[in-house]
């Protein structure tokens, strides 16, 4: 019988396999070949322990330790808006709301009020202090309704104002969902701060990496291609 490869532990026998697949056993005093069911070596008599042969060859194969997948969630790729695709969509929403400003001002009686005033009527007493309560109350239904039409439409289901969606643009939070009516009032006051410092705020979309302008970056929110 050929011999094949052979393993040693030590104090053990040998382990070897012939060509034909089967297990044999070495004898360490004389070297005969002992079938792997032996419990004698058939050259010396020697007692054969093939149990801790097999144990030490399993002891000295490393151990498999199965490890948990690892999963990985990459991040969301938009396509930002750019400067000028939100410039316009300004310009838009402006030209959407100056009709509704022009028929409360119409209907508010402060046209008959000033146009008596240009025509050299006496403007004191309680003339003037209507046309003081009108003007007062014009700017805040205008600044109302401008809070109102922003912030509503850009937590709505469309994301955007009428503007925004002529030119297919969307607000959306740092993750592309829908943003809630806190973060819409967050976004719309801080325009208040991108025009106060010269309306850099706005100009911050031409240069800043997500084309996000300053009141943007304070409500952590994006402007998106749909």
């Amino acid at each position: 019988m050929a011999e094949g490869r052979s393993t040693r532990a030590a104090g053990s026998p040998r382990l070897g396999y012939t060509d034909s697949g089967f297990q044999t056993m070495f004898c360490t005093r004389c070297g005969a070949v002992n079938q792997d069911a032996a419990r004698f070596c058939k050259g010396c008599g020697s007692p054969i322990d093939p149990a801790g042969a097999s144990g030490a060859a399993v002891a000295a194969a490393p151990a498999y330790a199965p490890t948990s997948p690892v999963f990985t969630q990459s991040a969301p790729q938009f396509r930002y808006a750019g400067f000028w695709r939100r410039f316009v969509a300004m310009i838009i929403d402006g030209i959407v709301f100056s009709p509704l400003f022009l028929i409360f001002f119409a209907g508010s009686g402060l046209f008959g009020v000033i146009s008596g005033a240009a025509a050299g009527r006496d403007m004191e007493g309680a003339g003037a202090a209507l046309l003081g309560l009108g003007i007062f109350a014009g700017v805040l239904v205008m600044v109302a309704g401008n809070w109102l039409y922003h912030t509503m439409m850009e937590c709505s289901r469309h994301q955007a104002t009428l503007g925004k969606m002529a030119l297919g643009i969307k607000v959306t939070d740092l993750n592309g969902n829908r943003i809630s009516f806190a973060r819409a009032n967050g976004r719309f006051f801080g325009k208040l701060i991108s025009g106060a410092i010269m309306n850099i705020g706005y100009l911050m979309v031409a240069f800043t990496e997500k084309k996000q302008a300053l009141h943007d970056i304070l409500a952590g929110c994006l402007v998106v291609l749909k």
